[in-house]
C-alpha cells in the first residue's frame, strides 16, 4: 500500500508538471510510512476504530517561479483514487488519513534533473538488477498472489480480501506455499464459513500450482492458508476493510517486492525502493526496470541460455542511457556458440539502455510493473 502511495503521489506530480510546463521536474518521494490504524472484527462485522495514516515525505519543486505547486491536493487525490480502485471495503474518506512531509530539493540534483537539453542525466549513484526466466516456484508465488487479487477471484470468493502474502519453499520436489490472507469479516458468518472459505481458497492454489508445474515430474505441492489462526479459540484472520493495516500493520516504502513482483532472497537484488522516484532520471527506478527488460529479452530472444542476470550501475551526472558499467552473466546449455552469445546478448542490452528516455511514459501510464 505505501509503495503505491508513494508512487502515485510521484505519477500525479509528474503528469502535473508535464502538462503544465512540459517536463517532469525534480522530486523524489520514496520515504514513505504507513501506520497501521485499530479495529474489532467479530464474525459478521467489525469497526475501524482509529484510521490508518499515511505520510508520503520527500523532496519535490513545489514553487515554479511565482506559481505555487497545489502538491497536497494532487497527492491526496491520486492516493485516494488508488485505493477506491484496489480496495472494496477500505474508505479513504472514513477509514485514512493522507499527509505529506514535502520539501524543496538540492539546488544541484534540481539542476541536473531539470536540464532539458537531451538525454537526462542520472541524478543518482545507484544500481540495478534483473534476471530471468522466473523458477516454477517464482512462478507459482507470482502467480498466486495476482490470481488472489484478480477481479474473477473476488467474484468467485469475495469473502478474501486484498490483503495477500505469498511465501513459497521447495524441497527438491516438493513445492510448500504458504498464504496469507484478511478475510472480510461482514462477508464470513461464522467459524464453519471461514473454515470452508480456507478449503476454497486453498483448492485454487493447489490447482494453480499444479498447472504451472504440469511439465515438472514426481511432484507434490502443499498449500496452507492463514497458518496463524487457532480455529479452537476463535483467533481467526479477519478485517473490516481487507488489509491488516487496520489493526496494527504498518508499511515502510521499498521493503516489499522488487520490480518483478517478487522478493527473492537466494537471487541477486537491488536494495533500491521504485515507488516514488522520477520516473525521468532517477537511475533507482529506471535501471531497474531496464534491467529486467534487458534479462528478459535476452533470454527470449538469445538461444542457449539456461539463465540470464543484468546489472547496470549508474554515476550520478552521466546520461541515464550511458552506465557507468553494464554487467550481463549467464549459464549456458550445453555446445552452444558462446561469442554469438555474448555479441548477441551485448547487442540487446545496447537497445534497451539505448531506449531508456521511453520509460519515462511507460511508468506514467501504468504499463510497468514497479513491485
Amino acid at each position: 500500500i505505501i509503495d503505491s502511495a508513494c508512487e502515485a503521489a510521484s505519477r500525479a506530480l509528474s503528469r502535473y508538471y508535464k502538462e503544465r510546463y512540459g517536463s517532469i521536474f525534480h522530486h523524489n518521494l520514496d520515504k514513505g510510512l504507513l501506520v497501521g490504524g485499530s479495529s474489532r472484527t467479530w464474525f459478521g462485522g467489525g469497526v475501524v476504530e482509529a484510521p490508518i495514516y499515511i505520510l508520503i515525505a520527500g523532496r519535490a519543486t513545489i514553487k515554479v517561479g511565482d506559481e505555487e505547486i497545489p502538491y497536497n491536493e494532487l497527492i491526496k487525490e491520486e492516493i485516494e483514487k488508488f485505493i477506491k480502485e484496489n480496495f472494496r471495503f477500505l474508505d479513504p474518506s472514513e477509514h485514512v488519513i493522507i499527509d505529506t512531509k514535502i520539501r524543496p530539493g538540492s539546488v544541484d540534483l534540481k539542476t541536473i534533473v531539470e536540464m532539458n537539453e537531451g538525454i537526462p542525466l542520472a541524478n543518482d549513484t545507484s544500481f540495478g538488477v534483473g534476471y530471468a526466466p522466473f523458477t516454477p516456484l517464482e512462478k507459482i508465488v507470482h502467480e498466486t498472489e495476482r490470481m488472489i487479487n484478480s477481479r474473477e477471484f473476488k467474484s468467485r470468493i469475495p469473502e478474501s480480501g486484498e490483503d495477500c502474502k505469498v511465501m513459497g519453499l521447495r524441497i527438491q520436489n516438493k513445492y510448500y506455499i504458504t498464504v496469507a490472507d484478511s478475510l472480510i469479516a461482514h462477508l464470513t458468518s461464522d467459524l464453519d464459513h471461514y473454515l470452508s472459505v480456507k478449503e476454497a481458497m486453498k483448492n485454487e492454489v493447489e490447482s494453480l500450482a499444479y498447472k504451472i508445474l504440469s511439465e515438472e515430474k514426481n511432484v507434490e505441492v502443499s498449500v496452507q492458508v492463514n497458518t496463524a489462526d487457532i480455529p479452537s479459540k476463535n483467533s481467526v484472520y479477519l478485517t473490516v476493510t481487507g488489509t491488516s493495516a487496520e489493526s496494527g500493520d504498518d508499511g515502510n516504502t521499498g521493503r516489499g517486492n522488487r520490480v518483478n513482483g517478487l522478493i527473492t532472497p537466494n537471487r541477486q537484488m537491488s536494495l533500491e525502493a521504485t515507488a516514488g522516484k522520477n520516473a525521468r532520471s532517477h537511475v533507482g527506478k529506471l535501471y531497474n526496470i531496464s534491467a529486467r527488460m534487458i534479462a528478459e529479452r535476452i533470454y527470449k530472444e538469445v538461444s542457449g541460455l539456461e539463465e540470464v542476470y543484468v546489472r547496470l550501475l549508474s554515476q550520478i551526472g552521466r546520461p541515464i542511457n550511458r552506465p557507468l558499467a553494464i554487467s550481463i552473466q549467464y549459464i549456458p546449455r550445453d555446445n552452444v556458440d558462446e561469442k554469438t552469445l555474448a555479441y548477441e546478448a551485448v547487442e540487446i542490452a545496447k537497445d534497451e539502455i539505448e531506449k531508456i528516455v521511453k520509460l519515462e511514459e511507460l511508468v506514467l501510464r501504468g504499463e510497468v510493473t514497479l513491485f
